[in-house]
């Protein structure tokens, strides 16, 4: 009896394990799209400004917010 009590015990934590792999692999098209945006301002091709990569954060952040809803990362 003492295994099955230990068992569930593990069961919230395994679940949300689950929960924090799934949403990672939600939010790698998003963490792509950062990474891009950074290789184009090295590369030249996207200006190097604080401002517009400001910008282009707080618009990917809100589109990463309002595609995946709750299972969306916090900053």
């Amino acid at each position: 009896m003492e295994a099955g009590l230990e068992l569930a015990a593990g069961v919230p934590a395994a679940m949300a394990e689950m929960a924090r792999v799934g949403s990672d692999v939600l939010a790698l098209p998003f963490d792509v799209a950062r990474e891009q945006y950074a290789k184009s301002v090295r590369a030249g091709l996207v200006e190097r400004s604080m401002i517009a990569s400001a910008r282009f954060e707080h618009a990917l952040s809100a589109l990463e917010q309002f595609t995946l809803g709750f299972m969306a990362r916090r900053y």
